[in-house]
This record gives C-alpha cells, structure tokens and sequence, in this order.
C-alpha cells in the first residue's frame, strides 16, 4: 500500500510502498483511512521537535488523525463490522492500567500513539484496537470528520473543562479561531452560556468566528488587551482559552485574566515565564490540555451528527501531501486540511 513515510527529521516525508498493517491480536482493528487530517504537530514531529518524546524509529508513517471504514477485525472485536464508518481515537489504549480503569484513558501507561510513535494515518490503511473506535453516525463521512479525531478532542476536552467552571454573565476569551481555534468556538458554542470574545490576527478568521456564534470580536493588531478589558470593565476574562501558545499570545493572554481566574493552555511552541508572585497574589491557574478521552470524542461525534460542530476542510490526495503540509506551514489552510487517499 502507499504510505507517506519520515525518514529523517527536517527533510521531506515521501510517499513509499510499505506492507499492509495486519490483525495480529483478537482486539486489533484495521482502518481504510477516508480522510486524514494534516496537523500543525506534524510539521513539529517533522521538525525533530518530538524526536525524545516518542521515541518512534524511523522511517515511519505520520498522521494522527484519521477515520475511516472497518477494514479487518480481531476475534474478539464486537459492536462494529466490516464497512463500518469509524473516526479513531488518537491513542489505542490498554484498557487495564489504573488511567484507563479510572476512564482517564488519555493517560494510559500501556498506549501507543499511531502517527507519533508507531505507523499512522497517511496511508490508505492504518491499525489500531477496538478501544480507539467510535462508529460514526450514517449522517457523518469520513473525510468530514478526520480531524475531530485530534484537534476537534483538543478543543473538546479543553473548552468542557472551561464550560464547567464557567457561570452565564461570565467571558472568556478564545486565542485563534483557525484550524484548532474555529472548533473550539463551536464547541464552546454548544456548551456554555458565557459570553465568547475571539482574538485573531486574521480578519477572515474572525468573521468565520463571528458567524459560529462568537458574541466580540478583536483583531489583534497591538490594541487587543486593551479592547478585552474595555469588555470585562477593567477585570478581564473569567477564562482564557489559548489555541496559539507562541508569538506573543501568552503574554497577551495573562493580560487579559481576571483575579482568580483560569487559563487554559492548548496552542504551544513558546514558553510559559510569569513571576510566581503574579500567581499567588491573584489566585490564576494554568491548567494544560492534550488530547480527550474516549468518551470525549463519542460526544463530540454526538455534536457533530446534531450539525453543531463542523470542519472547515481543503482536501488534497494523498499523493499531494507535500503541498498540504506547504500550505499549512505558510498559514494557507482555511480550518483544516485533509488527506483523502
């Protein structure tokens, strides 16, 4: 099968002819990729910025976020079938550590992480275990839905935490409504009743915002904290959602939290540098968000067949990856690209 393989760090993947994965466990689960989502950790794994972390030899397949159809099943797989339209967690997990049993299965000890550290998606096959299947309901396709499976569950996991502390009359400010960003938007959407400021270099990225139902919008031109604390009356936000995480956007965003408040970190890239006595004096927290749990992703899947949340895709052939992760790199990607094989 064809397969876009790392062979080195900081050169070009290139798509090769590799063999085809095989069930060789009763839970294994094969998966025709329909769609493969290119993702901004890609180019950091191509960078060597997750060379120590995962551990993973090369040459290897990237891609870690993928849906697809059953294509093969282990023995003791029940509840999908052959043909079945499936979106896949990013992590197959054990299902017998004390995470996995305490349903904090995005901390399992025993997992592996297709497109990280073992073979992933952007190929015309992948295989993962039946924990990390979700059956997508008849009204979702594949290629719709691939990058739900990482960025959407990123911005999922993180954005319930914040709906859960949040109160109505409460802001809180989204960092970046792009590819991470405008999913988050719609899922705090869906979720809580606080008002919703988004901040955003881009003019376009903003009226996207805007149209998914963010209440205030600010360019982020030098003026944005300032506009922020017009918005909160000098207190700044309950909550700051951070989908950037460099280039100034921390700064930015600590500016913009009120006393007690909670900042969650999802974008990354910079470094986190606030004096210690900031932090006690004014109760904030920094809390940091990786991807959710399984359960995450089956109610993310629910929002997205109830038409709540939605991709903003370009699709490119597997053939073409070279392009897609060009584009990604040089900010041309509107919402999210995807690999269809």
């Amino acid at each position: 099968m064809k397969a876009v393989q790392l062979g080195k760090y900081n050169s070009e993947p290139a798509l090769v002819d590799v063999a085809e994965p095989q069930v060789t466990s009763p839970l294994d689960v094969v998966v025709r990729v329909g769609g493969a989502g290119v993702c901004r950790t890609d180019l950091h794994i191509i960078e060597g910025q997750w060379e120590q972390k995962s551990g993973v030899t090369l040459p290897y397949t990237i891609g870690h976020e993928n849906a697809g159809w059953v294509h093969e099943v282990g023995s003791a797989v029940t509840g999908i079938a052959v043909g079945d339209p499936v979106i896949l967690h990013p992590l197959a997990t054990c299902g017998l550590c004390r995470a996995c049993r305490a349903g904090d299965d995005v901390h399992c000890v025993n997992s592996a992480f297709p497109g990280i550290d073992s073979d992933g998606g952007y190929a015309e096959l992948i295989k993962t275990n039946a924990r990390a299947v979700v059956k997508l309901d008849p009204s979702l396709q594949p290629v719709d839905v691939a990058a739900l499976a990482d960025a959407g569950l990123t911005a999922y996991h993180a954005v319930r935490k914040a709906a859960a502390a949040l109160r109505p009359g409460d802001k809180a400010v989204v960092i970046g409504a792009g590819g991470l960003g405008h999913i988050g938007v719609q899922v705090f959407k869906a979720l809580s009743s606080a008002e919703m400021i988004v901040v955003d270099r881009s003019p376009e990225a903003l009226k996207l915002a805007g149209e998914l139902g963010a209440e205030h919008l600010i360019v982020a031109d030098g003026s944005q904290v300032d506009a922020v604390m017009d918005l909160t009356g000098g207190n700044g936000a309950e909550a700051v959602i951070d989908f950037v995480g460099e280039g100034g956007a921390i700064e930015d965003g600590v500016a913009m939290l009120r006393r007690a408040g909670n900042y969650y970190v999802i974008g990354y890239g910079g470094s986190l540098n606030v004096p210690t006595i900031d932090i006690i004096s004014t109760e904030i927290n920094f809390i940091g968000n990786l991807v959710g749990s399984y359960n995450d992703l089956a109610e993310l899947m629910v929002l997205a067949a109830q038409g709540k949340v939605s991709l903003h895709t370009s699709t490119y052939s597997l053939t073409d990856f070279a392009r897609a992760l060009s584009d990604l790199d040089a900010g041309n990607v509107r919402g999210r690209a995807i690999l269809v094989p």
